[in-house]
């Protein structure tokens, strides 16, 4: 793969950011604004690769080659700073670095199909520390803040594309929540009723569950690795990653 300086910060995309009061900010680490770690996750039948970046959840993009991939990930950073600003992290969030790919690996069949991840690393099963757990629970507070309020700014109707594809906001909003909705009943967490989102105490009380269900977790995962050196199944795992993922 070549090697080229690039911004995440380049973009005519305009926002404007607030840290709700109900975000947690924690410190970002200061080198993450210069380096860019890539992990790369490839389709068994080499169909598509997915790049992604572990220190920022969810900035991630697929593409056939590893190369396209990088590229499709680094237009879409600006795209991801709305989050890193609401989360007070703006500062740590990297502008002109040069991409570090540090891990490659295989994926699934889903990967080669959606393009997207669906495997996991050995970067996802290393032991999280509490400000590390913090952080990446901060962020995933600030993309469902910033989820809402994209989704309460635009029109019911949105654009199709040149033949007819795509969907309107309604459509694109159960399909988001609706995601998390398939896991509720495995971590213990009642699944709202369809529409139940539009009520927005009610989202927030679902969407508390989800993370004290992350927590709960993370304190049972290291009692079992402090005092019995132990490890929670790989099923357990599993269910813990497409959950922050």
């Amino acid at each position: 793969m070549s090697e080229r300086t690039i911004s995440l910060r380049e973009s005519t995309l305009r926002y404007s950011c607030t840290v709700s009061s109900d975000i947690c900010v924690i410190d970002g680490r200061n080198d993450l604004a210069d380096e860019l770690r890539v992990a790369l996750e490839i389709g068994p039948k080499g169909k598509k690769v997915v790049a992604w970046v572990p220190d920022w959840p969810g900035l991630s993009r697929g593409a056939k080659t590893a190369d396209l991939a990088v590229e499709r990930l680094i237009t879409y950073g600006p795209r991801y700073a709305p989050v890193a600003a609401l989360a007070g992290m703006d500062d740590a969030f990297p502008t002109e670095v040069v991409p570090n790919v540090v891990d490659e690996y295989t994926g699934t069949g889903s990967t080669d199909f959606w393009g997207i991840s669906f495997g996991f690393s050995e970067i996802d099963l290393a032991p999280m520390s509490d400000a590390e757990l913090e952080r990446e629970l901060t962020l995933l507070q600030a993309a469902w803040a910033y989820f809402d309020r994209v989704r309460n700014q635009v029109s019911d109707e949105l654009r199709k594309g040149p033949r007819g594809g795509g969907r309107d906001r309604e459509e694109v909003v159960r399909h988001v929540i609706g995601a998390e909705y398939d896991m509720c009943w495995k971590v213990g967490i009642p699944a709202m009723p369809a529409d139940a989102w539009r009520d927005d105490a009610n989202l927030r009380a679902h969407r508390d569950e989800y993370v004290a269900a992350i927590r709960q977790y993370h304190l049972c995962s290291q009692l079992l690795r402090d005092d019995l050196g132990l490890s929670p199944s790989p099923d357990t795992d599993a269910l813990y990653l497409k959950i922050i993922g």
